[in-house]
């Protein structure tokens, strides 16, 4: 099985509604990682956000996220540069996707790919 996660959510905009998608989203994805199937997770758009949160060690999602954290596709760059979080995926060591770029928005990553009928693909 193969599945992509894309994760979206804001972390800033209602905190427990959106903890609540980050923690299915990364337990899904550990769950996939166990079972030996490949699994990529994706932050796009304003979710970029959530690099900075999952530095904080106090952060309830922070041990999780380090456990799937290998298999992070990477980050959209047009996303983390519109809401300033560019800074907190540098930190984070996560890369910066940046391999289409929609007419009249900056560079983000080519999705396309994952939305084919070998992927399974949620967004959260």
């Amino acid at each position: 099985m193969k599945l992509a996660i894309i994760i979206a959510s804001d972390p800033m905009n209602g905190p427990k509604g959106a903890l609540q998608s980050v923690f299915y989203a990364l337990t899904l994805a550990s769950e996939y990682k166990m079972k030996g199937d490949e699994v990529v997770i994706f932050f796009n758009g304003i979710g970029t956000r959530w690099q900075t949160e999952f530095s904080k060690v106090s952060h309830p999602a922070h041990a999780l996220y380090n456990s799937v954290r290998d298999v992070v596709l990477g980050v959209s760059y047009g996303g983390a540069d519109v809401f300033r979080a560019k800074d907190g995926v540098e930190s984070r060591g996560a890369s910066l996707k940046t391999d289409y770029a929609p007419v009249g928005m900056l560079d983000s990553s080519d999705l396309r790919r994952y939305l084919g009928d070998e992927w399974s693909t949620v967004v959260f």
